[in-house]
């Protein structure tokens, strides 16, 4: 998605938790003629979100744009076998942080001089056998955004929640190792597609 906006025309801030990552990624960007603001951090870490956001406006004054795609997908295990550790970073990341970035982005949209959006990827492969910790984190965290979305249906924000068509991630990898890849739809594709959703 940030290398979709960035060569679209969007300035984008990046957050992501290795600078080397985000740099690889501020190269992609700029050889597609776009610009990045990088911010490498931990989006647990309430401080570090909130100096971000005070940055942001002090810098830009809104954000036209909140694309939320953190996620933590943890082994699959059984549900009388999911690892504690696994179940507090899913709640970590998956739920407590969507609830603290709503309040702290949420003034950041309402400021754009016309209606800005915030953009939550659903997942309707997180339900199912040995996806526990990782099903109920991402049902609560889409639960947020739907009572966001209900919310702000008049004023505010506009809230979008999209399905993500399956594609080749890492992440998809760790739940079906093996799957044929090819059948997948490309991730700068599916990222055009939720540009166009977003237009429409």
């Amino acid at each position: 998605m940030a290398e979709t906006l960035g060569s679209t025309g969007w300035h984008v801030v990046a957050l992501g938790r290795t600078m080397g990552a985000l740099e690889e990624l501020d190269d992609r960007i700029k050889a597609k003629g776009g610009t990045a603001t990088l911010a490498a951090m931990d989006i647990t870490k309430d401080d570090a979100i909130r100096h971000l956001c005070r940055d942001i406006h002090d810098r830009w004054g809104h954000l036209d744009l909140w694309v939320h795609t953190a996620i933590h997908a943890p082994p699959m295990s059984p549900a009388d076998h999911i690892a504690l550790k696994d179940w507090d970073k899913c709640t970590a990341i998956n739920i407590r942080a969507t609830g603290v970035l709503i309040p702290m982005i949420a003034p950041l949209l309402t400021a754009a001089p016309s209606r800005a959006t915030a953009l939550f990827i659903n997942d309707a492969a997180a339900r199912g056998k040995f996806m526990g910790a990782y099903g109920a984190s991402k049902a609560a965290q889409i639960a947020l955004a739907q009572a966001w979305q209900l919310e702000t249906a008049r004023i505010g924000a506009r809230v979008m929640i999209e399905e993500a068509r399956p594609m080749p991630t890492a992440t998809r990898a760790r739940f079906y190792p093996g799957e044929n890849r090819d059948t997948l739809t490309p991730c700068l594709q599916e990222a055009e597609r939720l540009l166009r959703a977003l237009a429409d």
